[in-house]
């Protein structure tokens, strides 16, 4: 009897789903938006500007030019702790990162290691049982927009499921080949994410409407 292969792989693109929304820099909102903005209680707070910074047990001075990569690494590899404050020296690091072509390059790399990945499967057509799961928010949605007009420096859970209900976050274009040569080969796609169920259609309206369709089933919180 021929074998068949189930296949689960989250597609996750850490550093802007994790850093963004945590960061509470004292940055003013652009007034012409109606979004109001809660306080978020701190577990753990990182130095803002000063002569150096504290990492555990270790020292760098604001003259590192090292320090916000290094940063950034550790919050990919999850290595940070419950952190919720972006250094206050690696604002404009964070915007040139999210912004720049640093990002794009990132996904490029993620989601062709990811497609070799997959080159390397034998997907089952008779069985159908072959399933790819992806997240969405900085995964398939780019939510740069939001974190950009509010200058990177706020998250409100209200004001986020309100840009989401607007649905027009674009596409990542690497996700996106990604995603369609995933269904050219058989895959059967599975989204997960923890958007709100109260999200749904918004969220189904988007990604149609920059470019995902006939994924096998949707799951919201």
């Amino acid at each position: 009897m021929a074998s068949t292969q189930c296949v689960v792989v989250l597609f996750l693109i850490t550093f802007t789903s994790t850093a963004f929304p945590r960061s509470i820099l004292e940055t003013s909102p652009k007034t012409h938006h109606s979004f109001t903005f809660n306080p978020i209680s701190i577990r753990r707070k990182i130095p803002n500007d000063g002569d150096a910074f504290y990492c555990d047990s270790w020292r760098l001075s604001d003259g590192n030019a090292f320090y916000c990569e290094s940063w950034r690494l550790s919050v990919e590899t999850d290595n940070a702790g419950s952190w919720t404050q972006i250094p206050a020296s690696c604002l404009d690091f964070v915007e040139e990162y999210a912004t720049g072509d640093h990002y794009s390059s990132d996904l490029e790399v993620f989601a062709e290691n990811a497609l070799e990945f997959a080159k390397e499967v034998n997907v089952s057509s008779i069985h159908g049982k072959d399933a790819w799961v992806f997240d969405i928010d900085e995964t398939l949605l780019s939510n740069v927009g939001y974190y950009e007009f509010y200058g990177f420096g706020y998250y409100d859970v209200d004001a986020l499921n309100e840009w989401v209900e607007s649905a027009v976050d674009p596409a990542l274009p690497a996700s996106l080949e990604l995603y369609k040569e995933l269904q050219n080969m058989g895959f059967k796609l599975i989204l997960l994410t923890g958007r709100s169920e109260s999200l749904r259609n918004a969220t189904e309206k988007n990604l149609l409407q920059a470019g995902y369709s006939n994924w096998e089933t949707l799951i919201l919180r």
